[in-house]
């Protein structure tokens, strides 16, 4: 099957000569692994920057990842310092002493950054400027309560907002368009900074903002064409209702004209019943286009300043699952989308850990780009809860164990307002430095770049059902994403409102879900988590999809899942059978599931959500498909196996994220020889057909084969 993903991918700007591959970045001809240490300069003595670069250039990172905050640098409106008066400002001479130390660069501009600065790197005057705030339902400033204070955020629609970005990027260009590869070191520029809706990404907590309603009016006018369409899908509700007096509803339009130019977006959940469903799920939808539009004209802004050329990147934060952020659409927007990582060591971060990297891997894979941590936490800021050196370990080998292919050490060098790093402010590496060198180092060693994790088994949750959860959220000002922070899902943060339909619609896709991961992990299946609309990257070469539906789905996925199932794949839907389409209306004509059965015709389509239930439907997977299994003793203890092109297992990953100080025995098919861990040295010899491996507790071991 033609992937249209992969083909626009390939089609990137390469007139610089750097660009995107399975393994990292290629620079020319030179292959360069995506190893990177963040470093801010701006925080830093000049006299010491040297010394800091070199010790991060010691933990065996190939690029150095800047951020370059748009108010460090702004005197006055129009007027940039970047080193005439302030040597500490001098952007241009810091990237020029990475590239003379051999380091490549990954410029991170912004607008938002973030960085743990008030006001997240944004000038004062903008945050404070009426016309760049978002805007609640009532129309007033939408707060962020972050340490040191609270501050209203800017609108992703704001053509104020817009305005200001584009002279931001044109005073800062001159500095660094002489710096962009092939004359300089800056290979990568990352657009804008964690991008959901700077953290108030409640369905209804944003954005009411004038332009956003127009942007909102024109994604409707783009998704339905006519307003009999419009009328149609909303049903009952008039898409155009008499304003009332306040808020969002008293924004007037004279530049429109026509019914859609009176429409009005949802301010809270109203729905009664399924057929109110469509003009949420469309507000949740807009969200989404609100941000890769956004992100889209940040990037041509760049390129209209000439910091054009080379690929671009967008890092999503933890939660990303529960924000407005679709991957699928922001790669629209970027050429790379990678992922932010802060967890606590501990079974419930591994769940996280696996659900998220797993995601990305398969979706990198699926458009030979790396999987790509952004940041890779190394210590924490101080508001965070702590993170220690064995949380931070845990973490990255934990995301190697799952698929991720390159880090960035966020931070490598310390500085305020952070606590942690491998390396002081003044280029000191401290004992944590060791294990980034040893980790580094076994990258290279094993080729770690160019490996694979084979993974038969995908448990696909459509775009429609995380659109519904947003929508259905239960509690108000804290948003889902913290709720998957922690490791929860729409079980503990949706409402169970049954809309009547007679069972609590928004849990059920996710509850589902949980049940077949604890059946697969239980029997030691590799599978991955696909995101809905990466569908046609993330299927490919599935011997079994496992669709959690909550009973709609989309035509055009159904057709998907037909092809996957003729071509040979084992289909399950689960714990409903769709009857409704991915709005949750009811079907012109209902889905044959005969189609899903292909070859697999004793096979039931539709599966309960019952333990003894999943647990069956893997038992027969791993006979009849056949299925890898990964066997390790005692329980709560996990593998992970990455083969080379050949399909030679070549590094195994076991992880133990209990308490418990144990013995695992590990058996991955291999007979004899024995595996060796790249960071302590450790020696285990196959006995049996297992390795036996000591397992401190909340660890992960990375074992050569």
């Amino acid at each position: 099957m033609s992937n249209p993903l992969r083909e626009k991918a390939s089609e990137g700007n390469e007139r610089r000569g750097v660009r995107l591959v399975p393994g990292g970045l290629l620079v020319g001809d030179k292959p360069v692994p995506l190893i990177a240490g963040s470093v801010h300069y701006w925080r830093l003595d000049p006299h010491d920057w040297r010394a800091c670069l070199e010790a991060t250039r010691a933990l065996g990172v190939r690029l150095i990842d800047v951020y370059i905050p748009w108010n460090v640098h702004e005197i006055a409106p129009g007027k940039l310092e970047l080193g005439k008066d302030d040597p500490q400002r001098d952007v241009a001479a810091f990237i020029r002493l990475a590239h003379e130390l051999g380091l490549y660069v990954i410029a991170r501009p912004g607008p938002h950054i973030n960085a743990e600065l008030t006001f997240f790197g944004i000038p004062e005057r903008i945050i404070w400027d009426v016309a760049c705030q978002a805007r609640t339902a009532k129309g007033n400033p939408v707060m962020l309560p972050m340490l040191p204070f609270a501050f209203p955020v800017p609108s992703y629609a704001s053509e104020a907002f817009f305005d200001e970005t584009a002279r931001y990027f044109q005073l800062l260009a001159p500095a660094l368009r002489p710096l962009l590869y092939p004359e300089g070191p800056i290979v990568m520029v990352q657009i804008d900074n964690e991008g959901a809706l700077y953290f108030r990404d409640g369905a209804y907590d944003q954005d009411y903002h004038p332009d956003a309603i127009r942007l909102y009016r024109a994604f409707l006018r783009e998704k339905y064409r006519t307003i009999d369409a419009l009328q149609a899908t909303y049903a009952r509700r008039s898409p155009s209702r008499p304003p009332p007096a306040d808020g969002v509803a008293a924004i007037e339009d004279d530049e429109e004209e026509g019914r859609f130019a009176t429409i009005l977006p949802p301010t809270r959940f109203d729905a009664e019943g399924p057929a109110d469903l469509a003009r949420h799920l469309d507000w949740a939808e807009f969200h989404e286009h609100l941000l890769a539009t956004s992100f889209e004209r940040f990037a041509k802004m760049l390129v209209a300043a000439g910091i054009d050329g080379l690929p671009t990147s967008h890092n999503l934060p933890p939660g990303q699952e529960a924000t407005p952020l679709n991957a699928a659409r922001v790669k629209d927007a970027v050429d790379l989308v990678g992922l932010d990582y802060y967890q606590k060591a501990g079974p419930e971060s591994r769940v996280i850990i696996r659900r998220r990297t797993s995601e990305l891997a398969l979706r990198c894979e699926g458009l030979d780009h790396p999987a790509f941590a952004c940041e890779m936490g190394a210590g924490f800021p101080p508001f965070f809860p702590p993170l220690d050196e064995r949380d931070s370990a845990f973490t990255v080998l934990g995301a190697l164990a799952y698929g991720l292919r390159g880090y960035n050490i966020y931070m490598a060098v310390e500085r305020d307002r952070w606590i942690g790093a491998p390396i002081d402010p003044h280029g000191r590496p401290r004992p944590f430095a060791a294990f980034w060198r040893r980790l580094a180092s076994a990258m290279d060693q094993t080729s770690f770049f160019d490996l694979r994790r084979a993974v038969p088994v995908r448990l696909l949750t459509p775009r429609s059902e995380r659109r519904l959860t947003r929508v259905m959220h239960a509690f108000g000002p804290i948003t889902g994403a913290f709720f998957a922070v922690a490791g929860a899902g729409a079980r503990e943060s949706v409402s169970e409102h049954d809309l009547g339909l007679g069972y609590p619609i928004g849990v059920e896709a996710d509850t589902f879900a949980r049940t077949i991961e604890q059946a697969l992990e239980a029997r030691g299946v590799p599978f991955a988590q696909v995101g809905g609309e990466d569908r046609d990257v993330s299927l490919a070469g599935a011997k079994w999809i496992i669709c959690a539906t909550s009973g709609g789905m989309n035509p055009e996925l159904y057709r998907v899942l037909a092809q996957e199932a003729s071509a040979g794949a084992l289909i399950t839907l689960g714990p409903r059978e769709p009857l409704r389409d991915g709005a949750l209306r009811p079907l012109a004509e209902p889905f044959d599931l005969a189609r899903l059965r292909g070859a697999h015709e004793s096979v039931p389509v539709i599966l309960a959500d019952e333990p003894a239930a999943a647990d069956d439907a893997v038992s027969r997977a791993i006979l009849e498909l056949p299925l890898p299994t990964y066997a390790c003793d005692p329980e709560g203890i996990y593998a992970t196996v990455h083969e080379d092109a050949a399909g030679r297992p070549r590094v195994l990953f076991v992880i133990n994220p209990g308490d418990a100080d144990v013995v695992a025995r590990v058996s991955i098919g291999v007979v004899s020889g024995r595996a060796v861990d790249v960071i302590d040295d450790a020696v285990f010899e196959a006995r049996r057909g297992a390795f036996e491996v000591r397992m401190k507790p909340r660890t992960v071991r990375m074992l050569a084969l």
